[in-house]
């Protein structure tokens, strides 16, 4: 079966960022402090994507156009969104295991296709709907307290599900966002007015996160800089599979490219083992089965 370029841009993006979700749980871990971590991300990718885009624009001799009120708008709200997320998912880490964490972070394929309904009108078939609703009983299994025991509640209701859970909702926020500032510009090819609405975002990011910083945390910007043999890392990760997913986004609705972006849980399950040491428990593996079940589904049924 041939698979479509956004299948193998999307993979890609996956694969860039568990790379990056790596490198950040590590500074989360020992060096850097959440915000310090999200930081990190942003400042060394901004001008790696900067010259990117420049210099694909002059090998090309294309030129992106409609840097309008439209534009700006989508750029600045899945901006803001995007920090936040990111935000969430580091502070996540600390919660549950590193597996897991991706997973509560997967509610984004359903939110997605809300979001996108809703904002930019583009819906789903009823089998991409059946496959995004399996992989949501998924995430309920995996969305219970760590014991599994006591009050219902409790067990869906903790700080763990709430930043999954927020952090699925703003991720799925800025996808819709993105894809609509780089369907907005006037001209260009996807790679081009993906890279150019990247770069607008990340320089915008970088400034946003420096000043709170600034404001809320000082010092912790010169940490990022002293760690910059990991976070440079996060950095060239953070841009590689940005790319992946804003060209994806351009050639492909939001909810099936973050649909097919689920092989991350996948590739998190290995880290987790490999790299963390962690164990998955009986409840969590029923979990991700039906996650992964719904991930085959939206591959192969058609959409």
């Amino acid at each position: 079966m041939i698979l479509a370029p956004w299948v193998w841009i999307t993979l890609g993006a996956a694969t860039a960022q568990t790379a990056r979700f790596t490198l950040q749980k590590k500074l989360r871990g020992g060096t850097l402090s959440t915000a310090g971590s999200t930081f990190a991300r942003f400042v060394w990718s901004a001008p790696l994507v900067a010259v990117l885009a420049l210099g694909y624009a002059a090998a090309t001799g294309q030129a992106a156009t409609g840097f309008g009120a439209d534009f700006w708008g989508y750029a600045f709200v899945g901006g803001v969104a995007q920090i936040l997320a990111t935000t969430c998912t580091v502070a996540l880490f600390t919660q549950r295991h590193f597996a897991v964490g991706i997973t509560f972070k997967k509610t984004e394929v359903v939110q997605a296709a809300i979001f996108g309904l809703l904002v930019l009108g583009e819906g789903v078939s009823g089998w991409s709907l059946t496959a995004i609703l399996i992989g949501l009983v998924g995430v309920v299994q995996l969305s219970q307290s760590a014991s599994g025991t006591g009050p219902w509640t409790a067990q869906l209701f903790n700080r763990a599900a709430g930043l999954g859970l927020a952090s699925g909702a703003l991720f799925g926020i800025s996808g819709v966002a993105y894809r609509g500032a780089s369907l907005s510009l006037g001209s260009g090819d996807a790679f081009l007015r993906a890279t150019a609405t990247l770069a607008c975002v990340t320089a915008f990011q970088t400034v946003a996160m420096a000043l709170w910083l600034g404001w809320r945390e000082r010092g912790e910007m010169g940490r990022v800089i002293a760690s910059w043999r990991v976070s440079g890392l996060v950095g060239l990760t953070s841009m590689i599979g940005s790319v992946c997913w804003f060209v994806a986004f351009t050639l492909q609705t939001v909810a099936l490219v973050k649909a097919v972006g689920q092989v991350e849980l996948v590739l998190s399950l290995i880290v987790g083992w490999r790299v963390f040491g962690e164990r998955i428990t009986a409840r969590e593996w029923r979990g991700l089965s039906l996650l992964a079940v719904s991930i085959v589904m939206l591959i192969l049924l058609p959409h």
